[in-house]
């Protein structure tokens, strides 16, 4: 399939998604990759995360890049060789880039019951206004989640942790925005959080 959807957060930003209904060998055979692009491709075990790395580099393409154009830093963080900012998500059949003049964060994330199990893990503050018995409440998680995984690729800081140094305010699911906060040491800062939802997902992403 191509492009799935395309959002234009402000004149420096960029997101765009892709919805992965192509088999391995058709993802494959458009793109040119450098050899150890192959070789880490050809490691995967699994087809879902082979079709989700093809996938980004067809996205990278969307943007006029090629895969030689990424590169990754030692603690995997993946950066372009024009000095823009990019971050990188993938879950099951989606994948998505945002690319700006800013530094940025993104995350997408399938709604599933089993996030209720973990959120003790990631929830601090926000056990304050989330109510378990609402019918958005694992929608509502998922946000949570995908809002505190995009700051944490954005903030790219050793240390920093969910529960404890990031914060989400109030928000509903159909306002597809909220504002969020990193307390960490010295440093408190203020993010704008937009997210959107499609086919069971959430994707969120994170703006300074």
């Amino acid at each position: 399939m191509p492009l799935y959807k395309t959002i234009i957060p402000n004149s420096q930003t960029i997101v765009k998604i892709w919805k992965i209904s192509e088999s391995f060998e058709e993802l494959l055979a458009p793109i040119s990759l450098r050899p150890e692009s192959l070789q880490r491709v050809s490691r995967m075990k699994s087809g879902i995360h082979q079709c989700g790395f093809l996938s980004v580099r067809h996205l990278l393409a969307e943007f006029g890049y090629r895969d030689k154009d990424l590169f990754y830093d030692d603690f995997g963080k993946p950066h372009l060789k024009d000095g823009k900012y990019i971050s990188i998500t993938h879950s099951f059949n989606y994948s998505a880039i945002i690319v700006s003049e800013n530094k940025v964060g993104i995350d997408i994330e399938k709604q599933r019951p089993i996030i209720t199990k973990i959120a003790s893990k990631f929830l601090g503050y926000e056990f304050d206004y989330l109510k378990d018995d609402k019918e958005d409440y694992v929608k509502e998680l998922t946000v949570i989640w995908c809002a505190k995984e995009s700051l944490f690729k954005l903030f790219e800081t050793q240390g920093l942790s969910f529960k404890q140094h990031i914060f989400v305010i109030p928000f509903t699911t159909e306002e597809g925005s909220t504002v969020s906060w990193i307390d960490y040491k010295s440093q408190k800062k203020r993010y704008n959080i937009h997210f959107t939802e499609f086919d069971g997902f959430t994707c969120a992403y994170a703006l300074e």
